[in-house]
């Protein structure tokens, strides 16, 4: 009889409005470098690959982030070509994770494997002690129980769910109840108590313990159990949305939770960002390009120009490409209301974002006006731009490092570092890098229409929605 092994779940799910204007629709924060160099998507990659091979980590994302997960994993890990695991729609944590470990029985996990359920959308100041509180609950999942984080709260928060521990076993607790998320009164309660924890969205379980619990708690989810992640891919679409919590903890029979205590914070707000970030004497914490002078109690995100603050005190100043957002620290919740307002006028600064990664490397918009839009796209060694022509624009390629291929009509050479290309309406076009090192080239377009969207390949009668291209 084999040991049991260990795999990896990381959820990528999250709409990405808190902490606008840097994250959005198309960029939630799981995505950003918040607090160094590494996303917080990235940071999760990190710490699985502490206790588990990259062989055996997947990460579940929607169609919309798999080139922006795939870019993202490739530059702090050598992950396996089926690391993503697409889901067709979003339908929560619950259907997520089984369309996860469908995946992972493809890949030859078996019922006694234990699996790592993860959000990518925290911050864990103490990797090591997050290591040894997964031990345990890695402990619990062999010994039969689904597991679960609960983090050690250090204030009475009211956006939290409440795990309420019972009787101790040995590197674990039962879990008494679940709890719904309190009024400040009732947080008050919890934290003077000392027996309620925050619900982190971390669980832990065995392939066999997951599914047996599965026909009990929710027979609609299980019977989609068992044929693989292709058969349920295709009856996604059809599963009513419904949390983890709901359709399986809350309701299983022997559920531990292992108390956190590793410097974890969701990073909700800019608030929140502010209390976990590095600070100067005078409680600032700056990010970027910033001078403070007499300043005190502020936060500053800065990293597209320089930014000065000049006595004042209490306030959040986040700098964007296209958006500045100004406010008093205490109220950065209302960014919420904001992001709706701006949705309602119908701004695309809400949604849409100036860099975008892509199969063969990434683009950021440098400069856009009404008939023109200015490009500085970097492309992966080895990889290149799909075949395909614009019907409402022409283009301008400048190569500034490295070495191009370019094909233009029928004609095709290599255009290096200085030199440059003319691409015209309607003729099909491919641009490949053919070096070692990675290709950078600004790309002027200009026409009556520039959206991403102006793209037709050789094999479509149509162009591409959003995001296909």
């Amino acid at each position: 009889m084999r040991m049991s092994e260990l795999y990896g779940l990381i959820l990528t799910g999250g709409s990405g409005t808190r902490l606008w204007p840097r994250s959005r629709e198309d960029l939630p924060k799981q995505f950003l470098a918040l607090c160094g160099a590494r996303t917080l998507f990235q940071e999760t990659i990190v710490r699985m690959l502490r206790i588990l091979p990259p062989e055996r980590l997947r990460a579940v994302t929607g169609a919309q982030w798999e080139s922006l997960v795939a870019h993202q994993a490739r530059e702090v890990a050598h992950t396996p070509e089926d690391f993503i695991v697409l889901e067709p729609t979003m339908r929560n944590t619950a259907p997520a994770i089984l369309l996860g470990c469908e995946a992972l029985r493809d890949s030859g996990a078996g019922e006694d494997d234990v699996v790592v359920v993860t959000p990518s959308d925290h911050i864990v100041r103490n990797p090591d002690a997050f290591s040894e509180a997964l031990e345990r609950a890695v402990e619990a999942a062999r010994a039969g129980c689904l597991a679960t984080l609960g983090i050690v709260p250090d204030r009475p928060d009211t956006g939290f769910g409440y795990i309420r521990r019972g009787a101790a076993r040995g590197p674990w607790f039962e879990v008494e109840a679940f709890v719904e998320k309190p009024d400040a009164a009732t947080a008050e309660e919890y934290l003077r108590s000392g027996a309620y924890l925050w619900n982190g969205g971390v669980f832990v379980f065995t392939l066999g313990s997951l599914y047996r619990e599965l026909e009990r708690t929710s027979p609609p989810l299980f019977s989609l159990a068992g044929r693989g992640a292709a058969a349920l891919h295709g009856e996604f679409e059809g599963i009513e949305p419904i949390s983890f919590d709901y359709a399986v903890m809350e309701r299983a029979r022997r559920v531990a939770v292992v108390p956190l205590d590793a410097g974890w914070s969701d990073v909700g707000s800019w608030d929140a960002l502010h209390e976990v970030s590095d600070r100067d004497e005078r409680n600032n914490a700056a990010i970027g390009d910033v001078t403070l002078r007499n300043a005190s109690n502020c936060f500053v995100d800065s990293r597209n120009r320089l930014t000065v603050l000049n006595d004042v005190e209490d306030i959040v100043v986040v700098d964007s490409p296209d958006a500045l957002f100004v406010t008093r620290r205490g109220a950065s919740q209302g960014v919420r209301d904001v992001v709706r307002g701006l949705k309602a006028e119908g701004r695309r600064e809400v949604s849409q974002i100036s860099e975008c990664a892509r199969p063969w490397g990434a683009y950021r918009v440098l400069c856009e006006a009404e008939r023109f839009k200015v490009k500085r796209m970097v492309v992966i060694p080895g990889k290149g731009l799909p075949l395909q022509s614009h019907c409402h624009r022409v283009e301008h390629w400048i190569v500034v490092r490295g070495t191009a291929r370019v094909r233009v009509g029928d004609e095709e050479r290599f255009v290096h570092e200085g030199e440059g290309v003319f691409v015209p309406k309607n003729v099909p076009c491919s641009l490949e890098n053919c070096g070692r090192i990675e290709l950078e080239v600004v790309a002027v377009q200009e026409g009556e229409y520039l959206g991403e969207d102006d793209s037709v390949r050789p094999d479509e009668e149509r162009p591409p929605v959003r995001g296909e291209q």
